[in-house]
């Protein structure tokens, strides 16, 4: 089974979708009988290890995204590699060459709804926006042979604008990388804090639906001996004198090491299609404080995490207070046995290729390899 990926998701700094895409190209290498090609936008033409670019122009104050204007030639190249199935991770140009590629090869093409596409826009460009892009999303998403959300509050936004074959399949952590073996007892040294300080981290972008200043007014409302480690890009620089910015992408293992030295991860964002981010702190044997919106209590087990209202620092603080009252290293030994358990992106990716062999009509599965859910 040759499976081809297509997006223009894939800069250095694009989150959940390059993760997904990357964990995934890794894994079915290592399945017999499996090839995986990879589409993403670069600035020229490269093959390598069953990656492709083609040339995209760069988007501005984007981080490094491209965003490719022309379908013909990512149509074209998925018809020369012929696969037996695609799939689009985004609903741009990218999408509607995979359904044109898909049309003239005669072969399935799934559409995997990672971001909320109307709500990203009344985000950035008010509300008279979301009654064109909630029409273009239903007309582009309903020709897709099977559409693939990753939370059920995703499928359910789907199911509202009429789409009908949309399956929940939600994400993974590198388990190998997030782990709570990378805790640096040097960094609270560096951070120039205590050793009983409670050190707080929350990891992302600065954008609007993030609500950091939620997170700033709860470190604020807490004080000492509380502290707050803000990672990402776009961060806020005037903050309270219990609160360190460090404003620039982390790689995976510098993030993990981030993670695995701090008490608990807090999360105020109140429109997260996944929350990805949230696991991998879990992965590190951090137990979460996060908002009751979006799909962040679909994927928080109520016993290692607690639950706050949305948009409301006091109530967040509280909520931070309650979780230090009980015992916080079990909480975080019970968050990493529970991203083992179903979050290992071994099961993934094997959940990627029954939805693959259910639309391509055959259920012979290949052999699960087992691996990163062992514990480190």
């Amino acid at each position: 089974m040759h499976i081809a990926d297509m997006t223009m998701s894939y800069a250095f700094a694009s989150g959940v979708v390059r993760t997904y895409l990357e964990a995934k190209h890794r894994r079915l290498q290592l399945y017999p009988g499996v090839q995986h090609s990879l589409l993403v936008p670069g600035r020229r033409h490269r093959f390598a290890d069953g990656l492709y670019e083609l040339p995209a122009p760069r988007l501005p104050f984007s981080a490094g995204q491209r965003f490719p204007l022309r379908r013909g030639p990512w149509s074209e190249l998925l018809q020369a590699i012929r696969p037996d199935v695609i799939e689009a991770g985004d609903p741009y140009v990218t999408a509607w060459a995979a359904l044109d590629a898909g049309q003239r090869l005669d072969v399935p093409v799934v559409g995997f709804y990672h971001s909320d596409l109307p709500l990203l826009a009344r985000n950035r460009f008010g509300n008279w926006v979301v009654g064109r892009m909630s029409p273009y999303v239903a007309r582009l998403y309903e020709r897709f042979d099977r559409v693939l959300a990753p939370s059920q509050m995703m499928a359910s936004r789907l199911h509202a604008l009429g789409i009908e074959r949309v399956y929940v399949q939600p994400m993974g952590v590198d388990l190998r990388i997030f782990r709570p073996g990378r805790r640096d007892p040097e960094l609270r040294r560096q951070l120039g804090l205590s050793d009983d300080t409670r050190l707080l981290i929350y990891a992302g972008r600065g954008s609007c639906e993030k609500n950091v200043d939620v997170l700033l007014n709860t470190a604020r409302r807490l004080g000492a001996p509380y502290h707050l480690l803000l990672v990402g890009f776009g961060l806020p620089r005037r903050v309270p004198d219990n609160v360190t910015v460090i404003s620039r992408y982390c790689p995976p293992l510098e993030l993990a090491r981030l993670m695995a030295s701090a008490d608990a991860f807090v999360h105020a964002g109140s429109q997260e299609s996944f929350g990805m981010v949230a696991l991998e702190a879990m992965a590190c044997g951090l137990p979460v404080v996060a908002a009751q919106a979006g799909a962040l209590p679909e994927i928080l087990p109520v016993h290692v995490a607690r639950m706050c209202e949305p948009h409301n620092s006091a109530s967040m603080a509280a909520a931070v207070q309650d979780l230090f009252d009980a015992d916080v290293q079990l909480l975080g030994r019970l968050a990493r046995g529970h991203v083992e358990t179903h979050h290992a992106w071994d099961g993934v990716v094997a959940g990627l290729l029954a939805h693959y062999q259910s639309i391509l009509g055959s259920v012979d599965l290949p052999v699960l390899i087992p691996g990163e859910a062992q514990r480190p």
